[in-house]
Order: structure tokens, then sequence, then C-alpha cells
């Protein structure tokens, strides 16, 4: 496997809350985008990648029922550390953070996610969303109340009903599926999936060049869209 990841603070903020790391020889990728702004965002985002790095030990040869164990105890491990820091540092309630984890073991993935950053899977030249947006325009498309093309400029998009740090008890999204050689998986925050149409996402990962490359490529078309918000884009290719 192949791991590349990188971070940009886009073009309206003053700061970036979102926090990335690739460890392959842990088979470990993720992404976590911060909230709450001056409640410390991007400290939450980091707990969450330190609480991660912290639980995978330095092997791949993990049967897949204890990586999923592994991926379910991250989650709640920074939901309680973030919700520590709150009960110590009250100015920062309201910190919180929505997060993507990928671990890898032997032929196998098992993807966590909370929230409205996003996992994708590019197999065969077709890209699939494989995670669910945990937001209020998401639940009132399920619901059949508005269109997809009418939650892209919905003045309520930002609002996140799931967040790492923000109740007791976290609901994760936990999913396992057989990783194939060829497969680039795209882990990112809604900073790219904001700005940027899934169309031109496909585009980008299916073009020739170096993995760096396609996370260049998808960074610079978030921010020529505007670069509303940070940009946080990691890759995985299977080999």
């Amino acid at each position: 496997m192949i791991f590349f990841g990188q971070t940009d603070v886009g073009l309206k903020r003053a700061k970036n809350e979102d926090s990335f790391v690739v460890k392959p020889g842990q088979g470990l990728c993720l992404v976590a985008d911060g909230m709450g702004g001056a409640a410390a965002g991007e400290l939450a985002s980091r707990i969450f990648v330190e609480t991660a790095v912290e639980l995978f030990s330095e092997t791949l040869s993990r049967a897949e029922d204890d990586t999923a164990g592994l991926v379910q105890k991250a989650f709640e491990g920074a939901n309680e550390r973030v919700l520590d820091h709150v009960r110590s540092e009250p100015r920062h309630e309201g910190m919180g953070c929505t997060a993507e984890l990928v671990a890898f073991c032997n032929d196998s993935f098992v993807l966590g996610h909370v929230g409205d950053s996003r996992t994708y899977l590019l197999r065969n030249a077709e890209l699939k969303q494989l995670t669910e947006d945990h937001s209020f325009v998401q639940d009132q498309v399920n619901r059949g109340i508005i269109t997809p093309a009418e939650a892209k400029n919905h003045p309520l998009r930002s609002v996140i009903l799931r967040a790492v740090g923000v109740k007791e008890k976290i609901d994760v999204d936990l999913m396992r599926g057989k990783a194939l050689p060829g497969d680039l998986f795209l882990l990112c925050s809604d900073g790219l999936t904001d700005m940027v149409d899934d169309t031109l996402i496909q585009e980008a990962l299916s073009s020739n060049g170096a993995i760096h490359d396609k996370v260049d490529k998808l960074i610079d078309l978030a921010k020529s869209a505007g670069g509303h918000d940070n940009v946080t884009v990691v890759l995985c290719a299977v080999t």
C-alpha cells in the first residue's frame, strides 16, 4: 500500500483545524476535522489523531475483528478525552471533530466514520462514496424533504448530527470490506467535498500521475473553487 496525505488552510480561514495521519507500518490512515472555532477545534482533531495512533500497533497481522475493535476504541477513547478536556477547560465547551479512519488488515479494511467528512473508494474506474454524512441536510434528503441538489446550497448544510467529543456516548458507523489491488481510498474533510463535485474528484483520482500529485490536484481544485474551508486529503493506493 502507498499512503499520502496533505492539509491546507484554504483561502478564507485564519487557522487550520484539520488533522490527518498516515501510518503505513500500522496500516492506518485518518482525517479529523475540528469544529468549535475559538472552542479549540484543532485540539479536538489532534486528540483524535493521537488516540488512534496510540491504539494501533506496528503490525499488519491483526485479525479483522481485532482491527474493528481498535477502530471502535479509537473513536470511543477520543470522545472520552475530548469530553474530559472540556470538563477541565469549560471555556472550550463546544469543541469536537468529525473523523474518518481506515485500518487495513491482511487483504481487508475496516472503516470508521462520524460526521460529514467522507471516505470514497475508486475501484475499476468507478468512484463510490462509502460513508453517509451525519448532517441535517443529509437527514432531510433521506426523508425526501429536500433534493441532493438543494442540499448543496442549503443554509444549514454545515449543521452536523454526530461528532467526536459532543455526547457521552458516540455512535460510530463501521464498515468492513476487501481491499483489492488497484483500489484507491480517499479520506477527506468537507473542505474538499463542499467545493468540488464528485465527477471532478473521480477525474482527478483516475488521472495518470503519482499519488501525491493527485492529492495536490484535489486541494488545488478546492481552492480554485473558493477554498472556503480547510482542505485535507489522504489517499491510500492498494498495490
